[in-house]
C-alpha cells in the first residue's frame, strides 16, 4: 500500500513535520511505501473564483491532488492555529474541492497534530475533519494529538514517553489495517 504523508506546516523544523516522520517510519516498518511531501512543494495561491475561471486550478493544487489520488492512504499532520486548522491546508482543501473528480473522494486519512499546548492540536484537527468528510474522505475516528510537543521528543528524535510512542504505533497500525479494508471495498 502507498501512504501519502504531508505535514501542513511550512517550517522546516516543525514539530508537526517531526511527528509525520515518526508516523512514516511506522508505515515503513509495517511494510508499506511512503510518499513523503513537503507542504512548501505545492505553490497554491489563495482560493479565488476569478482566478479559477481565468486559469483553472493552479499547478500546485493539481500536483497535491495527484499525489493524494495516487496514494492508498493519507497521513495528514497539521498544527493548530487559534483553535483551528492553518489557513494553508484549508486553502489547499478548497482548491482540491474544485477539481473533478475530487481527489479526496473515496480516500481515507489519519489526522495527527503536535502542539506546544496542553491539548496537542486536537481542536485544529476537528476543524479539518468536516471539509475532508464533506468531500468524500473517510477520516479515521481517532486523532493523535501530541501535547507539549516541544518537550516530547528525545535527543534521538523519537517520542521520549514510551506510552505515547506505543499509542502512536497502535493508531498508525490500526489505521493502515482499516485503510486496506476500505481500499478493498
Amino acid at each position: 500500500m502507498k501512504v501519502f504523508g504531508l505535514a501542513a506546516s511550512l517550517r522546516k523544523d516543525s514539530i508537526n513535520r517531526r511527528l509525520l516522520l515518526l508516523a512514516e517510519d511506522i508505515v515503513r516498518e509495517c511494510g508499506h511505501e511512503v510518499d513523503h511531501a513537503e507542504f512548501r512543494d505545492f505553490d497554491i495561491p489563495l482560493y479565488d473564483g476569478d482566478l479559477q475561471q481565468e486559469s483553472g486550478v493552479p499547478a500546485g493544487a493539481q500536483a497535491l491532488g495527484a499525489r493524494i489520488a495516487g496514494a492508498d492512504a493519507w497521513l495528514l499532520v497539521s498544527p493548530e492555529y487559534n483553535w483551528g486548522a492553518p489557513g494553508t491546508i484549508k486553502n489547499a482543501i478548497d482548491w482540491l474541492s474544485r477539481m473533478q473528480p475530487v481527489p479526496l473522494d473515496r480516500k481515507s486519512a489519519l489526522l495527527l497534530s503536535a502542539s506546544p499546548s496542553l491539548v496537542g492540536g486536537a481542536r485544529g484537527l476537528m476543524s479539518l475533519r468536516l471539509p475532508l468528510e464533506v468531500l468524500g474522505c473517510w477520516v479515521y475516528p481517532k486523532v493523535f494529538a501530541l501535547a507539549q510537543a516541544g518537550q516530547a521528543y528525545g535527543e534521538d528524535g523519537k517520542l521520549a514517553n514510551e506510552a505515547l510512542a506505543a499509542m502512536l504505533r497502535g493508531m498508525v497500525e490500526d489505521y493502515l489495517a482499516t485503510a486496506e479494508a476500505l481500499n478493498a471495498r
